[in-house]
């Protein structure tokens, strides 16, 4: 599947990580029937984690137990979200936040839980599972209700991308594609990947991959590679 083929309306149209910036960028050309879910607004570094997360459906996903302070500078040395000016739009600007570890899932939150002085990190957590919980459960209702979904991921391997497609195949009752935008050193524009590997034979016929320059923020990236996608209202 190539980029023409990602081009059309969705039901909805859904971040997968790794970080924040895909689903800035959704919010910036308004393709987003709602407000946040589960993986907006952390950072996974594996699409395999992920694939886990989304084949518990969630079990055990940010429980206290298994979260750990790794940063609390708020300078997101793990991140790259700096602060953003889109055109004709308001700024988007990062609040110096914790950064927690969820070690299970390997999954790290990174504005969930704001610095505030003389003020530990777990008074939050309250709040934060009570709307991480209602996220998850928009979540999958939508990944049941929803007639077509597009799943878009910032960085993934072949293999990754198999597991991913039998897992969504596996959670939704309707159509969907996955897009997966992946970052190359010294590549200036975004080209499209047919992944091939010997001696196995997998279809992969709904998912695109692209390699795309490094920096997740080009606004250039994104307006190229979601031409033509639009959002069913």
């Amino acid at each position: 599947m190539n980029l023409h083929d990602v081009k059309g309306h969705y039901d909805v149209i859904i971040s997968l990580g790794s970080a924040c910036n895909p689903a800035l960028q959704l919010n910036r050309l308004n393709l987003r029937s709602f407000t946040s879910s589960p993986l907006d607004w952390s950072y996974s570094p594996f699409l395999s984690d992920v694939n886990r997360l989304l084949q518990n459906k969630f079990h055990g996903y940010m429980q206290l137990k298994n979260m750990r302070l790794v940063d609390d500078s708020g300078e997101y040395v793990y991140f790259n979200d700096k602060m953003l000016k889109f055109p004709r739009q308001n700024l988007y600007r990062s609040n110096k936040s914790y950064i927690i570890q969820d070690t299970y899932y390997n999954i790290f939150s990174a504005h969930d839980f704001a610095i505030v002085p003389n003020k530990d990190w777990t008074a939050m957590y309250p709040k934060f599972k009570r709307n991480l919980d209602y996220r998850i459960s928009r979540f999958m209702k939508k990944m049941l209700s929803s007639n077509s979904i597009l799943f878009i991921r910032w960085g993934a391997t072949y293999e990754e991308a198999i597991e991913l497609q039998k897992t969504l195949s596996d959670l939704t009752k309707g159509q969907f594609k996955i897009l997966i935008l992946n970052p190359l050193e010294d590549i200036q524009v975004p080209t499209e990947v047919n992944w091939e590997i010997d001696n196995v034979c997998i279809v992969i016929d709904n998912v695109c991959i692209v390699n795309v320059p490094e920096d997740p923020n080009d606004i250039l990236t994104w307006d190229y590679v979601l031409d033509g996608v639009l959002l069913r209202r």
